[in-house]
Formats: structure tokens, sequence, C-alpha cells
């Protein structure tokens, strides 16, 4: 049931996008603020999965780790592994989550690796040119960066299927340091 109405939501958001004029260059997905509260305006989630779950950094090695980047199409990515799957995200420091498309959101739960439970509520992010999108925001049980493992991280689903996969601040975030070598193409992790 919660599987048909995360369909028939990412079915009525894109018919809602067909006259959107898309994604800036950068692709840069933020949850849109309210004047008041500065928060994403989400709908309650289920009640059985809790919202304010924090992000937990879990260490697989010592000291800091260094991600090969590889500049694409005039963006970095950088692989990562989403609850086992590998893939390669554009480092955004602007994007506020962790962002990935509904092709992207549909084939992890294909393969088992996203389930309905791990749909948190519903929100409208506005991109780097402003646009309001709606999408739906998962929980990611862990995200792997280099020899770091996050778990629990809130990611959103943007309903356009071009959407670019990007490693935004819910990731970003619980890294005390991070730096880029563009000499040596080089993220590191601290």
């Amino acid at each position: 049931m919660k599987r048909l109405l995360i369909l028939l939501l990412l079915l009525g958001n894109l018919l809602y996008l067909a006259g959107c004029s898309g994604c800036s260059r950068s692709g840069s997905h933020q949850p849109r603020r309210s004047k008041r509260n500065s928060t994403a305006q989400t709908e309650q989630p289920p009640a059985k999965t809790p919202v304010d779950r924090q992000p937990v950094l879990t260490k697989m090695g010592s000291g800091p780790t260094e991600v090969a980047m590889k500049k694409e199409n005039g963006v970095y990515t950088v692989p990562v592994t989403v609850n086992g799957t590998r893939m390669k995200f554009i480092l955004d420091t602007g994007a506020s989550l962790i962002s990935i498309s509904a092709t992207e959101a549909e084939f992890m739960m294909k393969q088992g690796t996203i389930t309905d439970d791990d749909v948190v509520g519903q929100a409208r992010f506005q991109n780097a040119n402003g646009d309001i999108s709606p999408g739906a925001i998962i929980r990611l049980k862990s995200v792997q960066i280099g020899n770091r493992v996050l778990e629990n991280v809130n990611a959103n689903v943007v309903s356009t299927a071009k959407a670019p996969l990007l490693l935004g601040q819910s990731a970003l975030s619980q890294f005390g340091k991070i730096s880029v070598d563009y000499r040596r193409n080089i993220v590191t992790f601290d």
C-alpha cells in the first residue's frame, strides 16, 4: 500500500514538473525554507520511523580518509556506497541533503536496499535557480565514503528522472573537516 502511495506521489510530481524549467547547472537541491522558522516544509512522518534520529559516523580505520574525485562534465564526483549500492555523487557543499533521483530510488527499492519503512516524509525543495520541486525524504541506512560509514542519514528523492546524485550537507556536516586537493584530485574527510 505504501509503495503504491510512493509511486502515485512520484507520478503526480512528474506531472507537476512537466512545466518546470529543470534544475540548475549545479543541480543543487535545498529544502525550501520558511521565512518564519527556516526549516524544510515537510509533512508529518509515519509514526514508526522517528525523524529526529541523528546520523552516526563510524570509522572503519583511523585518521583521515582520502577519496579520489573525478571531474565529469565540469563537476567533481566521488564514489559513495549507499545501502550497499556503489554510486558516483557530485560533491555539493551547497546542497543541504543528499539528493537522489526517483530513478535511483526506484532501482534501490527493487533491489530491496530501500523499503517503505525508510520513507520519513514529504517536502518541497528549492534548487539554485529558485525553482520549487516536490519530493520525498528518506532515511539511508548507511552511506560509506572512503573508510567512513554514516548511518541514518536523511536524503531527498527528487521526482525528476534526470536529477543528479548530490552529496550534500546531511552527510558532509558529519565530518570535522573536509578539504579538496585539486592538484591530486583528492577529497580528504577528517
